[in-house]
């Protein structure tokens, strides 16, 4: 999630002060993701420092009214005409405990995917309650929640799903089969080697 440039399109609006900012995020993501106001006078500190906003005086209430620049219009532009690129190196936690816990020799990793898939189940039936609950809405609030709602919904249904998977692929091989008992090879210094072509970035299920 892009915090930088979520705030920097929110000022191509006009100028806004800090918590004001804060407000008009929460508004635009439904309060999924709330920022403290720390984080966004760091935020704009930074973005300052880059040129793409410049701070005004303070008025009467002590409000400082921060506002775009040419250059940051012109990022703002550049950023919600771009394609979100998911990087290759970011490492995902589950998969990697699932991997690591299928190659080791006495653990039960159908126990992991059992205990993760529960969890991802009440995290899904909550997340459609209160997207039930709330429903679409017929104002702008209303749908950037639902979009966000939604968003997250579809993101846990394919984590039941890979989950799924997983288990059935572990199901078709006997539990020592898949066990790495450490090697006595010692390994090289440096990078290791790539094997096989690189894996392209998933395409998310949003």
């Amino acid at each position: 999630m892009s915090v930088r440039q979520s705030l920097l399109a929110i000022l191509a609006q006009g100028p806004c002060y800090g918590y004001q900012l804060r407000h008009e995020f929460d508004r635009r993501t439904g309060s999924i993701w709330p920022l403290n106001v720390g984080q966004i006078y760091n935020t704009l500190e930074r973005l300052e420092r880059d040129g793409l906003v410049s701070r005004g005086d303070a008025d009467d209430h002590g409000h400082v009214y921060w506002q775009i620049t040419d250059a940051g219009h012109t990022d703002v532009e550049n950023w919600l005409s771009s394609p979100v690129v998911r990087s290759q190196g970011t490492r995902d936690e589950l998969a990697i405990k699932l991997a690591v816990a299928a190659t080791l020799p006495g653990v039960d990793a159908t126990a992991t995917i059992d205990a993760q898939r529960s969890a991802s189940m009440r995290q899904l039936e909550a997340l459609q309650q209160a997207r039930q609950a709330r429903g679409d809405g017929d104002d702008p609030e209303g749908l950037a929640w639902s979009l966000v709602a939604d968003s997250m919904i579809f993101a846990a249904e394919a984590e039941v799903r890979w989950l799924d998977h997983a288990a059935q692929r572990l199901s078709g091989h006997p539990r020592h089969a898949l066990s790495l008992e450490l090697t006595a090879e010692r390994p090289k210094r440096g990078r290791p080697a790539k094997v096989g072509a690189p894996i392209a970035a998933p395409v998310p299920a949003l």
